[in-house]
């Protein structure tokens, strides 16, 4: 199978990546804290006024309330009570998208369904991983730029190689990696371009049938082998539902990977003191990639639905209502951290919420936690005097929904 069945065409004055950064508000909101301070003190359950924010008609306005949660302990009490809180609500948009996966999949269904993928993630699969896959595809993207002594980190390093490794862990032919990388970035680029989103979902379904149907011929390792051969209880996944977990892969696994790493470099270089400690003593780079994820995480938000009337808060929440979960307010508690704005790797550690928590916590979570390791100890390994470029634009971090930091200049050696 080569890059030309799957599609040959390309408009060549589409960035992806931009259109990505676009739809996720890159640019357009760079820092919302500050306003989430005020939200934890006054209203640790917020309605929404949309006619307000996004100045709609009364007629335009949903006849649901929309609630934000922005306090820790509130925000766990969402996620946690997977009874009185649905996700099915991720089935109307990103259902459509994706296909029916564990996103929008409440208790018994999503019990089953983790239990099935997770056999695709056993410790044996990610320490072979690590050695076949992660470190190789890091340490060829070096490759490709040490010499020059500088590199835009984002565009060189923490975008491509969680993709790289996905096609890597699907043993995916050379030929198809940048048809697919193309595919997998229009898809997650939902929110600023439906149609293309769409099309790269029916391209990824052709795609991966073709493959499913290879390994369930003659099975292997790779990730689809595996899944398409998981079985409990006599229950095994579907084509679809294979599908359907891949294509959220390259979002809730490679994307948020790609963001976080990027986000840890951020806090690192734009404190070359903790960047130097880290450097020198690796016994930190645990607690400096939990920071990073409790300082900026990559998803800033995700939704939930009452499923009956709840007291939360001091509000009433309705059954059909829309509840937008901060994990990013709820990660800036100041009433759990001191200094809670600060990046400092050396504060005490206590659990974040980064990666969600109840049922729904992150399937990847070793996964992504043991990715970002690798980058981050080639990075610190291989490029030496990593610093900020100072004749470049200073960088920032970005986004509303999703946060990263679009370029990370860097000089070194």
């Amino acid at each position: 199978m080569t890059a030309t069945d799957v599609d040959a065409t390309a408009d060549d004055d589409y960035d992806p990546f931009e259109a990505f950064n676009k739809a996720t508000g890159a640019g357009t909101v760079e820092n919302p804290y500050p306003d989430f301070i005020a939200l934890r003190r006054d209203t640790p359950v917020a309605e929404m006024d949309l006619r307000e924010m996004f100045g709609l008609a009364e007629d335009e306005v949903p006849s649901n309330s929309v609630w934000t949660v922005n306090t820790f302990d509130t925000v766990q009490a969402v996620l946690r009570d997977g009874e009185g809180f649905s996700s099915k609500g991720y089935e109307d948009v990103m259902g459509a998208v994706f296909g029916h996966s564990i996103l929008e999949m409440d208790e018994p269904e999503h019990h089953t369904y983790r239990n099935l993928i997770q056999q695709a993630f056993t410790r044996k699969a990610m320490e072979r991983w690590e050695a076949e896959v992660i470190g190789p595809v890091v340490n060829a993207l070096i490759d490709d730029f040490i010499d020059d002594g500088a590199a835009d980190l984002v565009r060189r390093l923490t975008f491509p190689f969680p993709f790289e490794v996905i096609a890597d862990q699907l043993v995916l032919p050379e030929d198809d990696k940048p048809r697919f990388h193309r595919m997998a970035t229009e898809l997650i680029s939902v929110q600023v371009d439906m149609e293309r989103a769409l099309k790269a979902s029916a391209d990824l379904h052709a795609y991966f049938s073709k493959i499913i149907a290879e390994r369930r011929a003659a099975p292997a390792q790779d990730l689809v082998s595996v899944l398409a051969g998981a079985e409990l209880d006599g229950q095994q996944l579907t084509d679809d539902e294979i599908i359907a977990f891949l294509r959220l892969l390259l979002s809730a696994g490679a994307e948020t990977t790609y963001r976080s790493s990027s986000n840890l470099l951020f806090g690192l270089l734009t404190h070359p003191e903790q960047l130097a400690a880290v450097r020198d003593d690796r016994s930190l780079l645990a607690q400096a990639i939990e920071e990073a994820l409790r300082w900026e995480p990559p998803l800033l938000t995700i939704m939930r639905t009452p499923t009956r009337e709840v007291e939360l808060g001091g509000k009433t929440l309705e059954a059909g209502d829309t509840v937008v979960i901060n994990i990013g307010a709820a990660n800036h508690d100041e009433t759990r951290w001191e200094d809670a704005e600060t990046f400092d790797i050396f504060r005490p550690q206590i659990p974040h919420i980064a990666f969600a928590s109840g049922v729904h916590m992150c399937l990847g979570i070793h996964l992504a936690r043991m990715e970002t390791m690798v980058v981050m100890n080639a990075v610190l390994d291989r490029l030496a005097d990593l610093r900020l470029d100072p004749d470049a634009e200073a960088p920032y971090i970005t986004g509303m929904v999703f946060r990263a930091p679009p370029a990370l200049p860097v000089l070194f050696g």
